[in-house]
C-alpha cells in the first residue's frame, strides 16, 4: 500500500473528517435477482464444462497479474477467446497505438510462433492481427488495463508489432459465455491519498497482518481507517465545547461481476457490476460546531484500485475509485457529545436485463446502537462521513454512488438558563431543573449516484443518458425526549 500525504491548505476551514469506505444504499427492496442460469453457488466452481448451463467462475486474476493477457482472433474457428502468450508492451492512449510481444523461450521479446494447445494444425505466428480483440491487465500507458480492437498493423520491430487500436466491448471476448462470481478486493492493493492529517490506514490480508491504531486488531481481508480531527467551533462558544470528530470504519470490499451470453452478435442477455462487503464502524461528534448556512464538504483522503477478475482466461479489469469526505451543516447554538456503532453489509451496482435494460441494485442492511448521547441548548447539527466512489471497467465509469452515513441532532424549546440535557440514550435523562423543551439524535444513511453511460463496455445498448439512482433516505432514532 502506497500512502502519500497532502499539507493542509491555508484557505480551508479548521474543519476534520472521518470516514466511511465504500459506498452502497439503503433500499426496502431485494437486490436484483441473478440472471437466468446465475446461480450463486457456481461462485466457486471452475470454468463452464461443455455441456453444461453453469457459468464459468470469476476468480482473482494469479499473480502477476501485469503478465495476463487475453485474445480473440479474427479467423479462427468460434472466435473464442484464449490466453496468450502475446504481451501489451506499452499503450498511448492519445493516439491509441500499441506494442504487442510474445516472449520467446528464451524470453528475448521476439515475435514467433507456436503449435496449437489443442493438438490441432499449428496455430499461425503470435503476431497482432487486424480484427484481434485484446484484453489486458495493467501495463505501462494503460494503468486501468486495456480492452481493444486491433484496426491496423504499424510496423514490425524487435520489440514487437506495433498497431493501431480502437475502442471495444466485452461481449467480443465473452461472446454466449456465462460467467458470475465476486472476488475480495485485496485490501494491500489500494493506493491511498491522504488530504487531512490524522487519518491512519490499517489492513490485514493472510501471511501479512497489518495491525490497527492502538494495537486493534484487523480481521482478515479489511481495510480500516481511523481519523480524529478538530472542527470549526462556533463563535462565541466556550473552550469546553471546541468542536473534534473521531472514529473509524472498517470494511471488507468485494467486487461483484457477472455476464450471461445472448444471441451471436446481439450483445450479451444479462451482465451485472458492482461492489459488496461487510462493514463495521464506531464515530463520535463532540463540542458545538460552527454555523454554516450551507453544509460544508472536506474531502480527507482518496482511495484506489484496480482488481484484476480472471474470468476463464480474459483478465477483466475492474477500476475503484474513492473519495471519502466529512460534510456538516448547524446553527451553531446546539452543543452535542454523541457517539454511535453500526455495523453491516452493503451491496451497490448496476444490472442488465434485455428486457429492461440497466437498472440500479442498491441494498444495504444496518444495526446501529447509540454509545454516548447528549445534547444541550436549543438548535440542530447534522454531520456526514461519506464516501463517494465509483465502479468500472478498464478505465470506464460505469457506477457512481455517493452514502452519507450521518449523525443529527435537533432541539427546541425555551433555552438560555433553562437548558435541559439528554443522555444515556434516556428519555429525559439529566434533565436540568427549570428546564423545557424536545430532544432528539438520529443517526442515519443518504445514498445519491448514477449509472453511466459506459457500462456499454459490456456490449449491451448505450445508455442514452445517466440513470439516477434515486435518492435513498433512511433514519432512526438513537433517543430523543422531553425535559
Amino acid at each position: 500500500m502506497r500512502i502519500r500525504k497532502r499539507p493542509l491548505r491555508a484557505v480551508m476551514p479548521a474543519l476534520a473528517a472521518s470516514a466511511l469506505f465504500l459506498a452502497a444504499g439503503c433500499s426496502s427492496e431485494p437486490a436484483a435477482s441473478p440472471a437466468p442460469g446465475h446461480s450463486r453457488d457456481s461462485e466457486t466452481s471452475g470454468p463452464a464444462a461443455a455441456g453444461t448451463d453453469r457459468p464459468a467462475a470469476v476468480v482473482a486474476a494469479p499473480e502477476p497479474a501485469a503478465t495476463s493477457t487475453a485474445v480473440a482472433r479474427a479467423g479462427v474457428a468460434g472466435g473464442k477467446a484464449r490466453k496468450t502468450s502475446m504481451k501489451v508492451r506499452s499503450y498511448d492512449s492519445r493516439t491509441r497505438r500499441a506494442v504487442i510481444s510474445a516472449p520467446d523461450k528464451g524470453g528475448s521479446g521476439k515475435v514467433t510462433s507456436s503449435p496449437s494447445p489443442t493438438g490441432g494444425s499449428p496455430e499461425r505466428p503470435h503476431r497482432a492481427a487486424v480484427g484481434d480483440v485484446i484484453a489486458s491487465a495493467p501495463v505501462p500507458g494503460a494503468p486501468d488495463g486495456l480492452l481493444a480492437k486491433v484496426t491496423r498493423v504499424i510496423a514490425e520491430s524487435g520489440d514487437g508489432t506495433e498497431v493501431q487500436t480502437a475502442p471495444t466491448t466485452l461481449d467480443a471476448l465473452l461472446g454466449d459465455d456465462d460467467a458470475e462470481g465476486s472476488v475480495p478486493v485485496d485490501p494491500a492493493s489500494f493506493d491511498v491519498d491522504r488530504l487531512l492529517p490524522d487519518v491512519k490506514v490499517s489492513w490485514a490480508k493472510t501471511g501479512n497482518v497489518h495491525a490497527g491504531p492502538q494495537g486493534a486488531k484487523v480481521p482478515l481481508g479489511s481495510l480500516r481507517i481511523d481519523v480524529g480531527a478538530r472542527l470549526g467551533t462556533a463563535a462565541g462558544a466556550p473552550a469546553e465545547a471546541s468542536a473534534s470528530v473521531s472514529g473509524f470504519v472498517q470494511v471488507a470490499p468485494e467486487v461483484d461481476f457477472s455476464y450471461g451470453g445472448g444471441a451471436a452478435g446481439s450483445g450479451p442477455g444479462a451482465a451485472y457490476l458492482g461492489v459488496s462487503g461487510d462493514w463495521t464502524s464506531k464515530w463520535a461528534l463532540k463540542g458545538r460546531a460552527a454555523a454554516s448556512a450551507d453544509p460544508v464538504r472536506v474531502p480527507f483522503a482518496k482511495l484506489h484500485a484496480d482488481p484484476v477478475l480472471q474470468v476463464g482466461p480474459i483478465p477483466v479489469v475492474v477500476n475503484l475509485d474513492l473519495t471519502c469526505y466529512f460534510q456538516i451543516a448547524a446553527d451553531g447554538r446546539v452543543t452535542v457529545d454523541v457517539e454511535q456503532a453500526l455495523k453491516g453489509d452493503f451491496k451497490a451496482g448496476g444490472t442488465f436485463g434485455t428486457a429492461e435494460g440497466w437498472t440500479p441494485v442498491d441494498e444495504s442492511h444496518m444495526t446501529s446502537s447509540p454509545v454516548r448521547t447528549s445534547v444541550t441548548a436549543a438548535g440542530r447539527v447534522k454531520a456526514s462521513l461519506g464516501a463517494e466512489a465509483t465502479v468500472g471497467l478498464y478505465g470506464t465509469v460505469g457506477v457512481t454512488a455517493d452514502l452519507a452515513p450521518y449523525l443529527r441532532a435537533e432541539a427546541a424549546g425555551a433555552v438560555g438558563v433553562n437548558s435541559s440535557e439528554l443522555s444515556g440514550g434516556s428519555a429525559g435523562a439529566g434533565a436540568k431543573a427549570g428546564s423545557r423543551g424536545s430532544w432528539s439524535v438520529h443517526g442515519g444513511v443518504d445514498l445519491t449516484g448514477t449509472l453511466r453511460v459506459q457500462l456499454g463496455v459490456f456490449g449491451t445498448p448505450v445508455l442514452q443518458r445517466s440513470i439516477p439512482l434515486g435518492a435513498l433516505h433512511r433514519e432512526w432514532t438513537l433517543a430523543e425526549g422531553r425535559a
